[in-house]
């Protein structure tokens, strides 16, 4: 997993085209990249998201935020309870 201001970018190898590509996660636009070493997957990467969050600002869009896996949520104790338990059992 990479890591960049925030956004986190996958990366895959395909060993018949023998390049590294990537996708960045958690944000409903589509942001890829790609390179042939290391090194290059990685500036690539950074690359890719600073040219997605400049295009955004020329735009003035505001950039999706990656998801951080947390979200807040009112539910009445005894469904929490049930609910901890559930999870606890398995």
């Amino acid at each position: 997993m990479m890591k960049y201001k925030g956004y986190r970018g996958h990366v895959e190898y395909d060993d018949e085209a023998k390049i590294f590509h990537g996708e960045v996660l958690g944000i409903r636009d589509v942001v890829t990249f790609q390179g042939t070493t290391v090194d290059e997957i990685e500036q690539a990467f950074k690359d890719s998201v600073d040219d997605y969050l400049a295009f955004c600002k020329e735009r003035g869009e505001e950039p999706d935020k990656p998801f951080s896996g947390k979200f807040n949520l009112r539910i009445p104790p005894d469904l929490h309870a049930k609910l901890s338990i559930a999870v606890n059992n398995h």
